[in-house]
């Protein structure tokens, strides 16, 4: 192998990352020793440089930033940190005067801590940033060039930054709402959070990789068969939930595309029906026709044709074929009308070839109509399958995950999918940490399903191929 010859993946990643940080820390250093005292200044006092050098808008931002850093690691931020390692030692209790003693919360220990973590790490981009202004002012000066005023610094928060200042607020609430709840939780699947131990009354700790030991483990008190058993079904699932509504979807816009068909829009109108009827009124409904003193049953016992009710709801692989057959009334006019627009867009002159070469509509929908869909919608069946994974709508309002089972443990039933099961597991069984390492295997899964199948799909690699 040449000696040249730079490494890949993930080596190459990892080398190239620390290539760049040696750089930066190097060119941390030079501007520390290079730079006139109010560079060095700016380094304890950010925002000094520009401020001596009258970038007021600029010198002032920098310098709020860290005083309101400074101030939360003085309020909160240190209080909680130093807890981080133990979240928590002393709980509520009382004290010999008889009043309350609040102790720990470590609830809030984790929460601000967490929190104070990602702080630091943006106030070291931040005084980063300053740094790199108080190079380029020198530069700029040393150049002869005029630095830009506040007002200037202003009105490009208005012009060539207004991206910048348009997603400020957003990317604010992302980081609050989003970012913050999933490294909370990712952290809580290495504790020990639950019904017995709830803060503020009781203290929870850490406890390493043991909850997942418990997820894998197919012991009488492990989660390993449960996990597997919903996960299976989940794929399964998935799978059929997908599928079946794209290519039945496709074969009713095709029959309602067809020439010589009458009342078109009459038809498309009556599907589309199902989707102006709101899910959580029409799957609770359809659930109850189906239950043991149901609709259905009701009239099958009363025309004769059974003598006791079908459990429809109560025997496994009935409840979960009903769900999917249910689901194609909830999901193929969303297809149905997919399909209709993309069908338009496939060129007649195609068809009228194939049939001059004697091939019959089977021939033309497996060699024109097929390939095409394919390629088009390619991306949104992924999207399908990958929201199926997490389709609570549809199984939690039919069955609630029933039928429930003995030897399924965490409170999970044969129709769970994985996310239902951890809505269980948070709200029935207040067990967060098992909840969170459930939350935590779904991201997993959908990740390397949409990942491999996203990396294979024809309109991906080759986004010019059907022309």
């Amino acid at each position: 192998m040449s000696k040249d010859k730079k490494p890949s993946g993930a080596a190459g990643k990892v080398t190239g990352f620390f290539k760049w940080l040696g750089a930066d820390l190097a060119d941390i250093g030079t501007t520390f020793t290079k730079g006139d005292w109010k560079t060095k200044v700016s380094f304890l006092i950010m925002g000094f440089g520009p401020l001596m050098r009258k970038q007021f808008l600029r010198g002032a931002a920098f310098l709020l930033l860290e005083i309101a850093f400074i101030y939360y690691m003085a309020a909160f931020g240190i209080g909680y940190l130093k807890d981080i390692t133990t979240l928590g030692t002393s709980g509520r209790g009382f004290n010999p005067d008889g009043t309350v003693s609040y102790g720990d919360n470590s609830f809030l220990i984790l929460l601000f801590g967490v929190l104070s973590i990602i702080l630091i790490l943006l106030f070291l981009y931040v005084w980063r940033l300053n740094v790199y202004q108080n190079k380029i002012g020198e530069q700029m000066l040393r150049e002869g060039k005029k630095l830009p005023s506040s007002k200037q610094d202003f009105m490009s928060l208005l012009d060539e930054n207004f991206d910048k200042t348009l997603m400020a607020l957003p990317m604010l609430g992302v980081f609050l709402f989003v970012m913050l709840p999933i490294i909370f939780m990712i952290c809580v699947a290495f504790t020990n959070y639950d019904a017995n131990h709830q803060a503020p009354a009781k203290l929870f700790t850490w406890v390493g990789f043991s909850n997942f030991a418990n997820l894998f483990s197919f012991g009488s008190t492990g989660f390993g068969k449960t996990f597997v058993s919903v996960l299976i079904w989940t794929l399964v699932w998935a799978f059929f939930a997908t599928f079946l509504n794209y290519f039945l979807g496709m074969a009713v816009a095709i029959l309602i595309n067809k020439k010589g068909i009458k009342f078109k829009k009459l038809w498309r109108t009556i599907l589309v029906m199902t989707i102006a009827v709101p899910q959580f009124v029409s799957l609770l409904y359809v659930g109850k026709m189906f239950a043991a003193d149901g609709l259905i049953n009701g009239y099958l016992m009363k025309w004769g044709l059974i003598s006791s009710a079908i459990p429809f709801w109560e025997n496994a692989t009935l409840a979960r074929i009903l769900v999917i057959i249910i689901n194609l009334w909830v999901g193929i006019p969303y297809v149905m009308l997919i399909c209709t627009g993309l069908l338009m867009n496939i060129p007649e002159d195609l068809y009228e070839s194939a049939k001059i070469d004697g091939a019959n509509p089977i021939q033309m929908f497996i060699k024109i109509t097929l390939p095409y869909m394919l390629f088009v919608t390619g991306p949104f069946l992924l999207t399908q399958f990958t929201g199926n994974l997490n389709n609570f709508n549809v199984i939690f309002l039919l069955t609630t995950g029933k039928p429930q089972s003995m030897n399924l443990t965490g409170g999970a039933g044969y129709t769970d999918l994985l996310v239902t099961w951890l809505y269980k597991m948070t709200l029935d069984q207040t067990d967060y940490k098992m909840a969170a390492v459930i939350g935590i295997m779904v991201f997993i899964v959908t990740a390397v399903i949409s990942l491999v199948v996203y990396n294979v799909l024809p309109s991906v690699k080759d986004e010019e191929g059907f022309q």
